[in-house]
């Protein structure tokens, strides 16, 4: 990294086109990312594909009043699911802020609110999807709320039932792993928002963090 010493970071973009220092600075002013947490690609030293990586950040002033942010970078970081509580949840503030204006800004491939195979989706009790929760979603006709898992089971329905009686859920469900035959789990996490006046839900799926091996 020395070769980025004493230049401004102010403008340097992942190749996904992410402002990695406007996310920084943005995450470690947010109450609701206590640690900074942002998500971005990056490239190695000597290698050829960019890698996908997770740094913390934090806020911090010297005893002569000089402020700067110090931060810790994870190559090929597991999956958490505190990662994508943070970004329902600035998701829903900003909806019930900005009504639908916020969408475009959480579609944005480029914001805090999409990173790796995570995106932030929005969609209606009726299963009208507002935000799509896969890229190039011209051919996405799959009805949310009944979808099923490989198991059977309907974590939507599941999730909306009990959002009737509770501000947010977690759902654990079953997926095919892309890589492997096997299947594993993944991790939704669901919460309402107000769309100007119209009752909405907004969500994120990850890989649900696995046991060492």
């Amino acid at each position: 990294m020395n070769f980025l010493k004493n230049k401004n970071l102010f403008d340097v973009t992942d190749k996904d086109g992410k402002r990695i220092t406007e996310l920084i600075l943005t995450a470690i002013n947010n109450p609701n990312n206590p640690h900074g947490w942002v998500h971005y690609s990056w490239w190695k030293i000597g290698k050829f594909y960019p890698l996908p990586k997770s740094s913390c950040n934090f806020k911090v002033t010297t005893p002569n009043g000089k402020k700067y942010f110090i931060g810790a970078g994870i190559n090929y970081p597991h999956e958490e699911k505190e990662f994508i509580r943070i970004i329902v949840d600035d998701a829903v503030n900003l909806i019930n802020k900005n009504g639908h204006s916020a969408l475009n800004i959480i579609a944005d491939p480029t914001s805090e609110f999409n990173f790796r195979e995570v995106r932030t989706f929005v969609f209606t009790k009726d299963g009208d999807v507002l935000i799509s929760p896969v890229v190039n979603n011209s051919l996405f006709q799959i009805k949310l709320v009944n979808s099923t898992d490989e198991v059977g089971n309907k974590p939507f329905i599941k999730a909306l039932k009990n959002l009737e009686n509770n501000d947010n859920d977690w759902e654990v469900f079953m997926a095919k792993n892309k890589y492997q035959r096997n299947l594993i789990k993944k991790c939704l996490y669901i919460r309402k928002a107000n769309l100007d006046g119209q009752q909405v839900f907004v969500a994120a799926i990850t890989d649900l963090p696995q046991p060492p091996s």
